[in-house]
């Protein structure tokens, strides 16, 4: 089962025409990157790269404000420091994943991309395979 076809709470995905479209779905705080949105983009990108029919992600924030407004800081203030050593590993995992993807990925930047969201955006840029 692809991720397009799984209840995502946090993004959205749609494959249409060879391509993945990814849209950040947490408008009320504008789309801020927590433990759970990290997983379903790490599940999304995962699902892109192993489906040899899409050739290319898009992926942009659903919120009127932002891309991606960085980490969700009030998750980040109520975890331990073991589990927020994790929850950063786990969002550069999902960095090098994007930029290795082997495929084209474009943000399109539709808004605030701070912190963790001008990270996506770089990584996107990068993740254009060699000739």
């Amino acid at each position: 089962m692809s991720v397009a076809e799984t209840n995502l709470e946090n993004i959205i995905v749609d494959k249409k025409d060879g391509i993945a479209y990814i849209t950040m779905n947490r408008p009320k705080v504008l789309n801020a990157l927590n433990a759970a949105t990290v997983a379903e983009l790490t599940g999304a990108f995962e699902d892109v790269q192993s489906d040899d029919s899409i050739k290319g992600a898009i992926i942009t924030g659903g919120a009127d404000k932002a891309f991606i407004a960085g980490a969700d800081i009030s998750e980040i203030a109520s975890v331990t420091p073991t589990k927020a050593v994790q929850m950063t590993r786990n969002g550069q995992a999902l960095m090098s994943l994007i930029e290795g993807l082997g495929k084209p990925v474009i943000a399109a930047v539709n808004g605030l991309a701070l912190g963790g969201g001008c990270e996506t955006a770089m990584a996107c840029s990068s993740s254009f395979p060699a000739p």
